[in-house]
């Protein structure tokens, strides 16, 4: 069976857009890419990585896959969170810095409460979104965000309390090599330096949610369980919940953070183009129910003769114990 096509669609994309954030260290800025034409269009909120780039880590990176969302009918924003390396010179004193890991959900929410605005400042935009079908999406650092978002929690290192930063308006999520679970499973100096990844936790992240992992994507400096840590967020999650596995894919996938970048380590465009499609398939499914996008391009996928990857889907509860 062969995947459905769905012809692109010109693309306009937006930025700087200034949303004000009183209380925050400087405004917020977004990038808004949507298709030229079309109406009551689903919108991803897309949350980005760290890395050692510049400008990836911004409203600046993420073009392959930004790019063909925007193509196929969402409208994609994305938020240089306070983390970024462009804000390198804030020198923040926050106390969830440097990887300002409320903040960066805080964005998201800021960005849902101001829509009205995003449609003022792109008016090609105005009266065009539907905003009851909303996602999220994030890579690396950026799936973290992602699934606090979704529902996860985690305990402040700052004063002990359980972090609850469930959105209800969003409705679906993608986490692209998310960090796993806290406790043991996190190496000693992330323990040291970056403590609010050791109480991670996904037992309340009920939200449906595409999970896409690389079986090669060891990423020692934060964990000592290899690349399974990053298939966490769907054993131990409950409800609705899916997993793709890419064979012999890196913390990079194949390079989705921007095209012909150095830090991809597994630079692979057919890989890129199977993270577009299937998380393209996925959220056209999981917004819409009666599309068979997601079918589609599972059957594709597990009937060619050198699949990329593997796919896995539950709608059982968790596993209980925590840990794998």
């Amino acid at each position: 069976m062969s995947e459905p096509t769905y012809s692109p669609a010109p693309v306009l994309s937006v930025s700087p857009v200034v949303l004000p954030s009183p209380g925050r260290a400087v405004d917020l800025q977004v990038r808004v890419s949507a298709p030229m034409t079309g109406s009551e269009l689903p919108v991803i909120l897309l949350s980005h990585g760290q890395g050692p780039s510049n400008n990836l880590s911004s409203l600046n990176g993420y073009a392959p896959l930004v790019e063909f969302w925007a193509a196929h009918g969402f409208v994609v924003i994305q938020p240089t969170h306070l983390s970024s390396a462009t804000l390198r010179h804030l020198n923040s004193d926050a106390p969830d810095a440097p990887m300002h890991w409320r903040s960066r959900a805080e964005d998201m929410k800021r960005i849902l409460d101001q829509l009205d605005l995003i449609e003022t400042a792109v008016p090609q935009l105005r009266g065009r979104l539907d905003r009851s079908k909303v996602a999220v999406a994030g890579h690396s650092m950026g799936g973290h965000t992602a699934s606090l978002l979704l529902g996860a929690r985690l305990t402040d290192p700052a004063d002990g309390t359980e972090v609850n930063l469930a959105e209800p308006r969003i409705k679906a999520g993608v986490l692209l090599a998310a960090p796993g679970r806290g406790g043991d499973a996190v190496t000693e100096f992330v323990a040291e330096n970056y403590s609010f990844f050791s109480t991670m936790d996904f037992a309340e992240m009920t939200t449906p949610t595409l999970v896409v992992a690389g079986d090669k994507d060891t990423s020692t400096h934060l964990t000592v369980r290899g690349a399974d840590w990053h298939a966490d967020p769907y054993f131990l999650s409950p409800g609705r919940k899916t997993l793709l596995t890419l064979f012999d894919a890196e913390h990079g996938l194949g390079g989705i953070s921007g095209y012909d970048v150095a830090e991809t380590t597994d630079e692979n465009p057919e890989r890129v183009a199977a993270v577009q499609r299937f998380t393209l398939a996925y959220l056209r499914t999981e917004l819409y129910p009666g599309d068979t996008a997601w079918q589609a391009a599972s059957d594709a996928l597990t009937t060619g003769p050198d699949p990329l990857g593997r796919i896995e889907a539950k709608q059982a509860p968790a596993r209980t114990g925590g840990a794998r």
